[in-house]
């Protein structure tokens, strides 16, 4: 991730920081997907973040592994759904006084 996450403009192949936690990836098909983000997990010395979609009303996250490139941008890439659980499960433990989470 880059050394200050808020404070870069470009975040990673496509992603644009927007008013302090917002920021916007391309999917697979190019199209623009904004993200609020919520938090940065680390998880078996991985970072992970969690991102709500603004534009997507199925009340869901979206998890993603950071990979650290050795240029100045990051790739977010897919996670496998043990992964994916767990850091979930982390997620949801540090903010169960902040959100309320339906199962």
């Amino acid at each position: 991730m880059s050394k200050d996450f808020f404070g870069e403009e470009e975040i990673d192949d496509g992603a644009i920081l927007e008013d302090d936690n917002i920021f916007t990836l391309n999917d697979e098909d190019g199209n623009e997907i904004k993200f609020e983000f919520l938090d940065l997990i680390e998880l078996e010395n991985e970072n992970y973040v969690v991102l709500y979609p603004l534009e997507d009303n199925n009340e869901e996250v979206v998890i993603l592994r950071v990979q650290e490139t050795e240029g100045e941008l990051d790739e977010y890439l897919s996670v496998d759904e043990k992964t994916l659980q767990a850091v979930y499960a982390i997620f949801k433990e540090k903010f169960k006084d902040v959100y309320d989470f339906q199962d």
